[in-house]
Formats: C-alpha cells, sequence, structure tokens
C-alpha cells in the first residue's frame, strides 16, 4: 500500500497541503510527488477551494529527493538516451509537478516552516507567495550533488530573484537562511514559526474574500503566462477578451455591488471554463 505522503484539510475556502514525511524531515518521493499532482487537480475543479496553503509536519518544509530509494533515485529511466524521442517519456516529476503548479487557477501560499532544500526550494517557486519561519533554510544543492537543475528551476528562479542571485545559488549550491531569501527576493515575509500559519491563513482569505473567483483566476494565468510574451500586444489580446468576459458577468456585479454600497456577491465559477476562450489548461507539447 502506497504510504500517504501529503495531508490536507480544506476550512474557510482555504485548502491546506502538508507535507507529511516527518521521521524524513518530508524528503521528496515519487508518490509524493503523484500524491501532490492529483490533489492540485482536485482542487482546480473544486469550487469551494479558493487558494492553497503548502507547509510541512515536523521540522522541515522538504529536505529534497528521498536519496534512500533504489534505482535513479529521481525516478528517470536511465535506459532511454538523453537524444531520443523516446526523452518525452522520461522526464522529472519535480518540472511536471510544477508545470501542474503553473496551470493551476487558485492562488497558492508556501508557508515554509523549516529546511527546504533541492526540490524542497524549487517546488515553491510557481507559487505566488512565499513565506518563511527565521528557522527555514533554503539550497539549490544540484552543483554538490553533481546534477543540474530541475523542477524547471531555470525558467522559474531567474524570473523571481534575477539573473545575478539565481546563478549565484545554483552555481555554490550552498544552503542559506531564511533572511537571505528574503533580501534575495525568494520570500516576502519571515516571521516566528509559530506565526508562520496563521499569517499565510491571512494572506488566503485576503485573496478569497471579498473577491471574484474568476478574476483570480484569469489573473494569476495572465500575469505568470506574460511574463515569457515578446510583446506588451500579447497581453493586450488576452485582456482584451478576458475583460469582456468578465465585464458582463462578475463585472455587473462588482460595479452594482460599488454603487449599492454593499458586498459583491461573485457568481462566475472557475469550474465553468475559461473566461474569454482563455484556453489556460493547454501545455505546449514536448518536442
Amino acid at each position: 500500500m502506497t504510504e500517504q505522503s501529503i495531508q490536507t484539510e480544506l476550512e474557510e475556502n482555504i485548502l491546506t497541503i502538508r507535507l507529511n514525511r516527518p521521521e524524513k524531515m518530508n524528503a521528496f518521493t515519487i508518490a509524493m510527488g503523484e500524491q501532490l499532482i492529483e490533489e492540485l487537480d482536485r482542487a482546480d475543479k473544486d469550487d469551494d477551494v479558493r487558494a492553497i496553503i503548502f507547509t510541512g509536519n515536523g521540522r522541515a518544509f522538504c529536505a529534497g529527493m528521498d536519496l534512500s530509494s533504489s534505482g535513479n533515485v529521481f525516478g528517470l529511466d536511465e535506459t532511454i538516451d538523453p537524444d531520443s524521442p523516446e526523452m518525452k517519456k522520461n522526464r522529472d516529476l519535480g518540472g511536471i509537478l510544477t508545470l501542474r503548479m503553473f496551470r493551476m487557477k487558485k492562488p497558492m501560499i508556501g508557508a515554509i516552516n523549516g529546511a527546504s532544500v533541492g526540490v524542497g526550494s524549487t517546488m515553491q517557486l510557481p507559487m505566488d507567495v512565499r513565506i518563511a519561519s527565521e528557522r527555514a533554510k533554503f539550497g539549490f544543492v544540484f552543483s554538490q550533488r553533481g546534477v543540474t537543475l530541475e523542477s524547471c528551476a531555470s525558467w522559474f528562479l531567474p524570473r523571481l530573484v534575477g539573473l545575478p542571485k539565481a546563478l549565484e545559488w545554483s552555481f555554490s549550491g550552498k544552503v542559506f537562511g531564511a533572511e537571505e531569501a528574503l533580501a534575495g527576493g525568494l520570500v516576502s515575509e519571515v516571521l516566528n514559526g509559530d506565526r508562520l500559519e496563521d499569517r499565510a491563513r491571512e494572506i488566503a482569505r485576503s485573496f478569497s474574500t471579498g473577491t471574484s473567483a474568476m478574476s483570480v483566476a484569469a489573473n494569476r494565468q495572465l500575469l505568470w503566462r506574460m511574463m515569457g510574451a515578446s510583446h506588451p500586444m500579447e497581453a493586450h489580446k488576452l485582456e482584451s477578451r478576458t475583460m469582456l468576459h468578465s465585464s458582463v458577468r462578475d463585472g455587473k456585479e462588482g460595479v452594482q455591488s460599488f454603487l449599492d454600497k454593499r458586498e459583491p456577491d461573485f457568481a462566475d465559477k472557475v469550474s465553468n471554463g475559461a473566461p474569454g476562450g482563455f484556453d489556460w489548461d493547454v501545455e505546449p507539447d514536448w518536442s
């Protein structure tokens, strides 16, 4: 029987996902990655989920890949030539996970409660907010293990912290504390550990209270996807379509509630599909 590597709880429209291998410092396994992807699939389809918090049970967030497993510890098939067309079936699971996070319609908050190195750091990168306990540690330690960045970190990390800092952290592979993560822009707040989850819930509520679920979902996708656009015209085309969709649905309620001086009652559900034909579930093919 596969161990349940995560725990989940839904309260006040906030889904909390806890990495749950505390005796192993929540070290990442293939099973954990697959369970996280399954939970994200469920959360995206559930209109009761308005925001997601990730944290870890015990003293760590995630101490990287569990290196004690047999065979290729990264779950890759060593018999496949990296240049072979078959390589598309031999994908880094961390990358599959972060690509699933990239497609999420719900805002994601990392409450980093302790050590988070290797994939423990890279899996945080597609999250929309990362806050850390003063005890947290981070590390893109791949150079010290003789392997490369994974989990799409070479795309996410420089966009979050800038290329010079991404180069420094990935070249050295050093482990660094929460204050350096804050100074480098990897996290936005450092708090006493006893305050961490309360603060994460405050942030989650600010995203989900009095806001349109469809607006939040569309804005999340617009902002993340437009980081790779070659011209602002790409944003203009998408925003014109999504603005038309939203202005005739939740937008009407938003304007009327403002005029009436009352709280809005937004009704457009994320499960209804993407606004204005914006296909937010499409992922480019491997080529």
